[in-house]
């Protein structure tokens, strides 16, 4: 599947009323988020603060990793957007080198900006990271780079493995320790190398 195809896969129009719903409870939830933490908001407080029946939140968003997810879909669209067609090097125009490396800045930009969020929307059960859509769209845009990047390369692999780093359950344990900046150094550092002189 294409990038383009990936980010335009939406889900059919919905209903006024279970917009309205929606937006409620993405209002509510993020605002106890950020005022509690993600940890220590119930799904029960989330729908009491939006005003809506429990079966309704667990109906649309199914637990708060569900919620996270919702909550996460406009920074990812746009930084998908961005990839697809913004100025270079995130968007079309740059070596593949260059786009790589401002591919794993913004996407830590987005990871460190949303930590709390992302960990729970990738920890909910195994493998939850890998079954989203915006993971399918950042691994494609890898492999498409680094199949340009290094032909003789296993590209496919390789862009789970930068991926790998830049998993929040990964940054969360070594934010404490290595901050915000050397962790994003790091990436920076694999991705160069993995470019290094085969791929220039």
């Amino acid at each position: 599947m294409e990038l383009l195809q990936i980010l335009t896969a939406r889900p059919p129009r919905e209903r006024a009323d279970a917009v309205r719903n929606r937006e409620k409870v993405l209002t509510a939830a993020a605002r106890l988020f950020r005022e509690k933490g993600v940890d220590n908001v119930s799904m029960d407080a989330i729908a009491a603060e939006a005003g809506v029946g429990k079966g309704t939140l667990f109906r649309r968003f199914g637990d708060k990793s569900g919620l996270a997810v919702a909550l996460l879909d406009d920074a990812e669209r746009a930084l998908q957007e961005a990839i697809l067609s913004g100025p270079p090097p995130l968007g079309p125009g740059a070596p593949a080198p260059d786009r790589m490396a401002a591919f794993a800045a913004a996407y830590a930009d987005y990871l460190f900006g949303h930590l709390d969020l992302v960990r729970m929307s990738e920890s909910a059960s195994p493998g939850a990271r890998y079954r989203v859509g915006a993971y399918h769209f950042w691994h494609r845009h890898l492999v498409i780079l680094l199949e340009e990047a290094r032909p003789d390369a296993d590209a496919g692999y390789l862009a789970h493995a930068v991926l790998a780093l830049l998993g929040a359950e990964l940054a969360a344990a070594l934010h404490p320790d290595y901050g915000e900046d050397r962790l994003k150094a790091g990436v920076l550092a694999v991705v160069s190398a993995l470019c290094g002189p085969r791929g220039a």
